[in-house]
């Protein structure tokens, strides 16, 4: 195992820094937080700025559903592997230590953090993908979960945060690494928002959205360190490989606690300091190289991919089609105005600038109540909506012995 160390000038600087009070302050101070509404959520001695935006994600009932939104693996009953609920967390603690280092504000690195991902359909990146190509082909826009996150917190509810945790969690897309990343500053909502509008109608443009802050730019990149050994490790306990040893060793390490490590360290050896945030060549490379064989042989495994397109993506399209029907019908004692419009109107209900969700384009309802669901509930709905349909979902079970044998053999 493989454990990086901070050097001894880093460290000794640091250490002076912190003894003499002269450590550089690169920080997003709780009173440049700007809101829609400055006249609501004011803060206080006990709950600043980004207390109140971390509060106000966790008080979320959509907060709620990360316990049941697949990570990677959506199959298995097994309570070890990593559902969303997790990985926010691991996002956030990784984040804080580096940004505690950097002299960053931490509130404002658990706000992005824990929102992050409030966007994100059941069944992962494979059920985003799926809800996008429906969207897209009826709509001609796009949907991706870093916006709907923001759309979540922002309009489906206006909980009205601040505009430094909204930058954050559009920008946090973790699936683009970066060997340094900038803040980019925001003049104001306007600009957001038109940056926001942008990536439903221009599917390049996501690549090229940045955080307006040093802190979300820890976090963006603390997505893919939380994730990017876990995820072996999860593929591990699933039995889809043997074990991390068939992935290359690099700078990195190969096991999860080795890359939060030695990813850390290099963040801080190369950041400290200066107004960005950088990855040395080699370590970057190494994290391209990791990413890579992640994508190889866990995310595109066959037996994984064919269960998400021959079962889920069928579900998932037969589902959205009765949903919108539901909805043209106007029947108000159906399930879609049931479990999902008459919520979001109650819970919207509380801000004096939400409007009658009702008059939002059919599409996007159904878009929104589909992202909004758990894997569970996603099943229990189309048990529910198409009682004899041959489609379904079978866990590989605790006590299935099938669960025993490799999935996946190099």
């Amino acid at each position: 195992m493989k454990y990086d160390k901070l050097s001894n000038e880093i460290q000794q600087r640091i250490e002076y820094d912190l003894r003499t009070g002269s450590r550089p302050d690169l920080s997003c101070r709780d009173s440049q937080a700007v809101r829609r509404r400055p006249d609501r959520d004011k803060p206080n001695l006990w709950r600043g700025p980004f207390v109140r935006d971390t509060e106000k994600i966790m008080n979320s009932a959509y907060y709620n559903r990360y316990q049941d939104k697949t990570q990677v693996f959506s199959f298995y009953k097994n309570d070890d592997i990593t559902h969303r609920a997790l990985h926010v967390q691991l996002v956030s603690r990784i984040a804080r230590n580096i940004g505690s280092i950097l002299g960053l504000n931490l509130d404002l690195i658990e706000a992005i953090s824990l929102g992050h991902d409030i966007g994100h359909t059941p069944f992962g990146h494979a059920g985003e993908k799926m809800l996008n190509d429906l969207y897209h082909a009826r709509t001609g826009r796009y949907f991706n979960h870093n916006v709907h996150s923001v759309r979540v917190l922002d309009k489906i509810v206006p909980y009205n945060l601040s505009l430094q945790t909204l930058s954050g969690i559009i920008a946090h897309n973790g699936e683009i690494e970066k060997e340094r990343y900038m803040p980019k500053p925001i003049a104001d909502f306007e600009d957001f928002d038109a940056e926001v509008e942008r990536c439903y109608t221009d599917a390049a443009h996501l690549k090229e959205l940045t955080p307006c802050t040093l802190e979300g730019c820890v976090m963006r990149i603390c997505d893919i360190i939380a994730y990017l050994g876990k995820d072996r490790q999860d593929a591990v306990r699933a039995k889809l490989i043997e074990s991390e040893d068939i992935f290359t060793e690099t700078v990195l390490g190969r096991y999860n606690a080795e890359i939060i490590n030695n990813l850390t360290v290099n963040i801080i050896e190369n950041s400290y300091g200066h107004n960005y945030l950088r990855i040395s060549p080699d370590y970057y490379e190494a994290l391209k190289l990791c990413k890579s064989e992640n994508y190889e042989l866990i995310y595109n495994n066959k037996i994984i991919a064919d269960k998400y397109d021959l079962v889920i993506s069928p579900m998932i399209e037969l589902m959205y089609v009765e949903l919108l029907h539901m909805l043209s019908s106007g029947n108000r004692n159906s399930v879609i105005f049931d479990h999902h419009i008459d919520f979001v109107n109650k819970k919207a209900a509380h801000y004096t600038d939400s409007e009658d969700y009702i008059q939002q384009p059919p599409d996007q309802i159904v878009v929104d109540y589909i992202a909004s669901m758990t894997d569970d509930y996603f099943i229990e709905l189309f048990k529910y909506l198409f009682p004899s349909s041959t489609y379904d979902i079978k866990y590989i079970s605790y006590f299935n012995k099938d669960n025993n044998r490799m999935l996946y053999d190099r």
